[in-house]
């Protein structure tokens, strides 16, 4: 193969302390969407993914969970590998920082630098950050000596350490973004490194003995790898450095790193004075994204507003997520998530725009040619000029990153198609055969600006393209196709299949009253959650078994006429009936209650309720807010057909 037409692309390695969130989704989506692009361009992708698993943060969680970190971080990796899994990531590798293969070349590195002198053992002192696990200089602490990153407190440490003589390369770096503009991106972030680097760049600490849970320092084990040196070797130990030269030298010449905005001074900085002292060749690109708001609010667990990628999928759909968060933001850019923004999308672009257009064609195609795609002597047409400029325009935009704007391109093609439609009107020349050839060519440019389309939207909704692909009656799949083989005409003679719905329109109104329906319940729970508890003075067991509760079924409801919250029930307890008042008259109509089994405590004394004896109570759990009842919930056995008169204990 071309050695030109090679592509390595990493995300980061996601640290596993974290639960997988729309950033982890985001940074991964653009990395497969990439890697599929490249590979219908013929390229030789290698696409890693992974999980970062020293440091404090995991120390400190599994001791309070009484894990080993081991034992831990087994268990959490692999909420990322689901999600990958839900996200239908195609990536090539996963790494993991605590595999043998890692832990082997990161420290027959640190050996290296050790031994040319390029890292050395002193002493270290600053303030440090516990949960980012890093030391932060007083020229970029927040208010009150705070982190940058997170806004917690630092504190202030000093140990024995290795450092690695970082100093030394920086100019080696600049030079070399001089020459290579392009190698960080986009400019905003190109820009800010070189201001930091001209700044001048101290020697790293690069090791910790504040903590085990990390790779030991070759020769001197007292010391653990510092987190984020271990980490970034992931990129090298997953290609194998050292183990496998021949693969390495294959794809680390052509490596991409994709990362958030937040760590790019550890990609751009730290990770290419590593290589420099190491020889060997840095990242082609490091391309870095923004961080996502929602609904023009920063995210954050204890708001409760942190976007969950799997709920997104479930209740809308793998390639509508996927769409959205690289069609809504220009990449580079910080972006807002809002889910009516999402519905929009869903219902313009999707339902309408390439929904309504694969409809249309089929249904004609159907109709007028008895499901046979027709074809013509010549089918080049304003439709298909377009489409070669779309494949040439959304390389130039897939090359940069820009995502949105090779979406973009996409639906304008699919626009002008549709419009195609109401331009040539192939309903009207259906009835004059004399316009035989005329249809002919409308509906073959039709069902080409499909097959195209299905093409390009392949990397970013493979299943939606494969779908599209089966109706289209072609065989296979288009992420397995090549673009430099696709020519326009190839669909004349095809049998199209079923015309099926791709997209569901979302009823606006309707999805509005469920989020209110929603919000409410949130907002009940986290009342519940907030809510004082007060418990009643404990009991034996001796004292509860004194209580007898039984399964009873509601046979007649009646008002009373004296009160506004009681109900008179009749219960049936199998082997005799009672009547119960019970005040539950605001939360239920009669018809909601006639039949229905619940528990009845049966051994209360009887007393007089608005004139009626009531002969026991029937149990329920209660949501209150300011002490007044705003929901009720019968307690009722699971199984229905549980005798009436059983014994509840």
């Amino acid at each position: 193969m071309n050695n030109d037409k090679i592509f390595y692309i990493t995300t980061p390695i996601y640290y596993v302390n974290d639960i997988p969130h729309i950033g982890h989704a985001y940074t991964t989506i653009a990395c497969d969407t990439i890697s599929r692009y490249k590979r219908m361009k013929g390229y030789d992708v290698h696409f890693l993914t992974g999980t970062d698993e020293h440091g404090q943060k995991i120390q400190t969680a599994a001791e309070a969970k009484g894990q080993t970190p081991q034992q831990l971080v087994d268990e959490i990796h692999l909420n990322f590998k689901r999600l990958w899994e839900v996200l239908n990531i195609s990536n090539d590798d996963f790494i993991r920082t605590t595999e043998p293969r890692h832990i082997k070349i990161v420290q027959a590195i640190f050996k290296k630098l050790i031994e040319q002198g390029d890292i050395y053992k002193g002493t270290y002192s600053g303030y440090y950050c516990v949960p980012c696990e890093n030391y932060v200089p007083e020229s970029s602490m927040g208010e009150n000596k705070t982190c940058p990153d997170c806004g917690r407190p630092l504190t202030i440490m000093e140990e024995e350490s290795y450092f690695f003589r970082a100093s030394k390369y920086v100019p080696d770096l600049i030079k070399f973004y001089e020459e290579h503009v392009k190698a960080v991106m986009p400019k905003i972030r190109y820009n800010e490194i070189m201001s930091f680097l001209k700044s001048g760049v101290k020697d790293q600490s690069v090791s910790r003995t504040t903590l085990k849970w990390g790779i030991p320092v070759p020769g001197d084990e007292k010391h653990v790898i510092y987190v984020w040196f271990d980490a970034l070797i992931n990129y090298m130990s997953a290609m194998g450095y050292i183990d496998d030269p021949e693969k390495f030298s294959r794809y680390w010449p052509h490596v991409r790193h994709m990362v958030g905005k937040d760590i790019i001074r550890f990609h751009c900085v730290t990770w290419p004075l590593m290589l420099i002292a190491l020889g060997i060749n840095l990242p082609v690109e490091i391309i870095a994204h923004g961080w996502w708001t929602r609904e023009g609010d920063k995210m954050s667990k204890s708001k409760g507003n942190v976007v969950d990628p799997f709920e997104m999928v479930k209740e809308y759909g793998l390639d509508p997520f996927r769409y959205f968060l690289l069609r809504e933001v220009p990449f580079g850019n910080d972006g807002d998530f809002s889910e009516l923004a999402l519905v929009g999308r869903i219902n313009s672009d999707l339902a309408n725009d390439l929904g309504n257009l694969l409809n249309r064609t089929l249904q004609m195609i159907k109709s007028y040619r008895e499901g046979v795609v027709p074809s013509c002597v010549n089918p080049q047409s304003e439709l298909s000029e377009l489409a070669l400029k779309t494949l040439e325009n959304v390389d130039n935009a897939m090359n940069n990153y820009s995502f949105d704007e090779a979406l973009k391109l996409i639906w304008e093609l699919i626009g002008r198609a549709n419009k195609f439609i109401d331009e040539t009107t192939p309903w009207k020349l259906a009835k004059d055969e004399a316009q035989n050839e005329r249809l002919d060519f409308v509906l073959l440019n039709l069902y080409e600006a499909l097959r195209l389309s299905a093409l390009l939207i392949a990397p970013t909704m493979p299943d939606t393209a494969k779908r599209i692909w089966q109706q289209l009656g072609l065989e296979g799949e288009p992420v397995k196709m090549l673009y430099e083989d696709f020519s326009w005409g190839q669909g004349a003679g095809k049998t199209i299949n079923k015309a099926e719905v791709l997209f569901p329109r979302i009823d606006i109104n309707e999805w509005k009253k469920s989020r209110e329906e929603k919000k409410k319940l949130e907002e009940v729970k986290e009342e519940v959650k907030e809510e004082k508890i007060e418990h009643e003075a404990e009991i034996s067991i001796d004292d509860f078994k004194t209580v007898e509760m039984r399964v009873a079924k509601i046979i007649n409801v009646e008002e009373i006429p004296r009160s506004k919250k009681l109900y008179k029930l009749e219960v049936d307890l199998g082997y005799e009936k009672r009547t119960v008042c019970s005040g539950i008259k605001a939360f239920f109509t009669p018809e909601e209650l006639n039949g229905r089994t619940v528990v009845l405590v049966t051994n209360l004394k009887p007393v007089k309720l608005c004139g009626v004896e009531s002969n026991g109570m029937i149990l329920a759990a209660s949501v209150k807010h300011d002490g007044v009842s705003e929901k009720l919930t019968l307690l009722e056995p699971a199984d229905k057909d549980i005798p009436l008169g059983s014994r509840v204990s």
